[in-house]
């Protein structure tokens, strides 16, 4: 069985998906915003090591304490 990737939700109409793939939880909710305008978001389960290391040296949370501003991918205040 494959591993879940991500969970969409829509407090607006109580509805949640969990999807093995994150191209198709995308697609969820761009398929939902069109079709109801509501803006559904998406907690992420996994992520290769690889992309969450490049996210945090990145700094894409936005909290400083999360940030490696030495790396090459740090954005800065960009």
């Amino acid at each position: 069985m494959a591993d879940k990737r991500a969970t969409v939700t829509c407090p607006e109409c109580d509805r949640r998906e969990t999807f093995d793939k994150l191209a198709t939880a995308r697609s969820f909710i761009e398929a939902h915003r069109a079709e109801t305008g509501h803006e559904a978001t998406w907690e992420l389960h996994r992520l290769d090591a690889g992309v969450e290391r490049a996210g945090r040296e990145a700094g894409v949370c936005g909290r400083p304490e999360c940030t490696t501003e030495d790396s090459p991918l740090y954005l800065g205040d960009r």
